[in-house]
């Protein structure tokens, strides 16, 4: 039996469009100002972490803006971006103009899954703030209350290396063999079974998902059991899925 179940977020529990449009929107039009308002305040740190990261320490406030917006575009997957993306979207959360937004099975599938006895993590590049964040202020409710934990750059590392899911493991406290993670991602599927995770690919109508062997893939958390949550055959797939490009 199944213990843990571990959730990406963007493409598997959310459409893709929610994170690209409004939440990076959001954060794209607030960097100028995030900046010069945290420059030499608490966020100074925040900075001087992204400029390492660019190997650019004597990079101006405006440079760093630029260059921030610049990895918010191509959607680099660096621990101090996701930092002060959390930050700032965390105000939006706040003040009621941001909200999770959910594919609707993954409310019930949730309660389905907790009601069973099964614990809920989610492992996502975004960061643990932004994560709870997203739960939280969902637009149909609060979801916060049956995730278990929140997994990120920072906590585990990349989602396409096999130690961030040993890692997570070793955390939880749950073997290997009875956690399953669900992902639209082949790479970060790959490297969770490079782990002994067992592993579902999840590939929703209409967004940028292709399915590729040697993985299980199905189209809906309706479909999963938390008992015995990987088919023992791949479900039927919608027929506008495109392979995604997993930067």
């Amino acid at each position: 039996m199944t213990t843990a179940l571990v959730l990406d977020i963007e493409g598997t529990t959310s459409p893709t469009a929610s994170v690209y449009g409004a939440l990076f929107g959001y954060v794209r039009e607030r960097l100028d100002e995030w900046v010069q308002r945290h420059g030499s305040g608490p966020g100074k740190q925040l900075l001087d972490d992204a400029r390492r990261y660019a190997g650019r320490l004597d990079a101006t406030d405006p440079e760093m803006a630029r260059l921030l917006r610049e990895w918010l575009d191509a959607n680099v997957k660096c621990e101090p971006l996701k930092n002060i993306q959390g930050l700032i979207s965390g105000e939006g959360f706040r003040d009621g103009r941001l909200h999770g937004e959910f594919f609707p099975d993954v409310a019930p599938a949730l309660r389905r899954w907790r009601a069973d006895g099964a614990r809920v993590y989610c492992y996502s590049s975004g960061s643990e703030r932004n994560q709870r964040d997203w739960f939280t202020y969902a637009r149909t409710g609060r979801l916060d209350e049956l995730i278990d934990g929140y997994f990120d750059l920072a906590s585990a590392g990349s989602k396409r290396t096999a130690a961030a899911y040993r890692h997570i493991s070793e955390v939880i406290g749950i073997g290997p063999a009875d956690i399953v993670f669900l992902s639209d991602s082949p790479d970060e599927l790959g490297a969770a079974a490079t782990a002994g995770w067992s592993v579902l690919g999840v590939a929703r109508a209409g967004e940028p998902t292709r399915p590729v062997p040697p993985h299980h893939w199905i189209t809906s958390f309706d479909q999963v059991d938390a008992h015995s949550p990987v088919p023992s055959s791949t479900q039927d797939l919608p027929n506008d899925t495109v392979e995604r490009s997993t930067p």
